[in-house]
């Protein structure tokens, strides 16, 4: 399932202006239609007040969030979570923090969580722009995971993608030097685009170094590959991974 945290034009600077009741601001995401599960809302009622944290315009403290210091990734648009738990699960010694507005992406990761029984996961629901603009810090995080987000196929709508330079200028900030983004798409347009996006930051540095590869870089290991990926890999179509690391200084 595709990342509902798909975006129009990004602003650093979202607020509404004074008297206005319900501004229309620039979203990190088009809600989808979805039907929760039973199963999906016993887990948003049991498990959501454990897991998942309230969005409050101001700094995280991620080791009191989690209970230690640890590296911290994040992850915009999970879907249904099937990808976050089994990387969660298998990289115990990091923390993952998965921005998702879509409330049964959400319920079907809580399940996940408990049956994986994590304890390294912890969700927002809530717009990824604001979650990056308030809640992380400069240089707070590790990591970033952006898996298959919407490509928005027809030209005109090219500008609600995610990965467009205000966006990846803000992404940037909230990485720790060193620290990387790995995003994935199985479209190649998207591909292009995103690979000239992020070559473009100047404080990323490509993390592919085989030339053979065109900047792309393989699939890691720890990022399992999908359903819907391996139908498509099935058929023929490709699937394109980026790694970008935050240069030092």
């Amino acid at each position: 399932m595709r990342a509902v945290t798909d975006t129009q034009p990004v602003s650093d600077t979202p607020a509404a202006p004074p008297g206005v009741a319900h501004p229309k601001t620039v979203r990190s995401f088009v809600r989808r239609a979805g039907r929760t599960t039973r199963g999906q809302a016993r887990a948003l009622a049991e498990l959501g007040p454990r897991f998942v944290l309230p969005y409050a315009a101001q700094p995280l403290d991620p080791a009191a969030v989690f209970g230690r210091r640890a590296p911290l990734i994040l992850e915009i648009g999970f879907g249904m979570g099937e990808a976050t738990a089994q990387i969660a699960r298998s990289r115990p010694e990091e923390d993952f923090l998965g921005c998702e507005v879509h409330e049964p992406g959400v319920g079907a990761l809580l399940k996940r969580i408990e049956e994986l029984a994590l304890t390294n996961v912890r969700i927002v629901q809530h717009d990824a722009v604001e979650v990056l603009q308030h809640m992380i810090a400069p240089d707070q995080l590790d990591g970033v995971h952006i898996f298959f987000p919407d490509p928005w196929h027809k030209k005109r709508h090219h500008k609600r993608r995610l990965i467009q330079p205000p966006f990846v200028a803000l992404l940037t900030s909230r990485l720790k030097p060193g620290g990387y983004v790995h995003c994935a798409t199985d479209w190649q347009p998207y591909a292009e685009q995103m690979l000239e996006v992020l070559s473009a930051e100047p404080r990323l540095a490509n993390a592919s170094s085989d030339p053979a590869l065109g900047g792309y870089a393989p699939r890691p290991d720890y990022r399992p590959p999908t359903k819907f990926e391996q139908r498509g890999l099935r058929l023929g179509h490709g699937v394109w991974d980026l790694i970008f690391r935050r240069r030092d200084g």
